[in-house]
């Protein structure tokens, strides 16, 4: 009896302590923010990319003229 007189006040001190919860809510900002940096950098890669290309073909263009 005495070892779960010591589990329930060992969970229920466990259990007012919001230490695992924070961390738990960080962590997830943590992906939160990173999946939106990934998808911001595809994005913008791409329409860099595009830009460059013209850029690219208007001055091969420009020059062969």
């Amino acid at each position: 009896m005495l070892h779960f007189e010591f589990i329930k006040s060992f969970l229920t001190a466990q259990a007012k302590t919001e230490r695992g919860a924070t961390l738990v809510e960080y962590a997830l900002l943590v992906a939160l923010i990173a999946v939106v940096c990934i998808a911001a950098v595809t994005v913008l890669g791409q329409s860099a990319s595009a830009k460059f290309s013209d850029v690219n073909s208007n001055i091969n263009g420009a020059s062969s003229s």
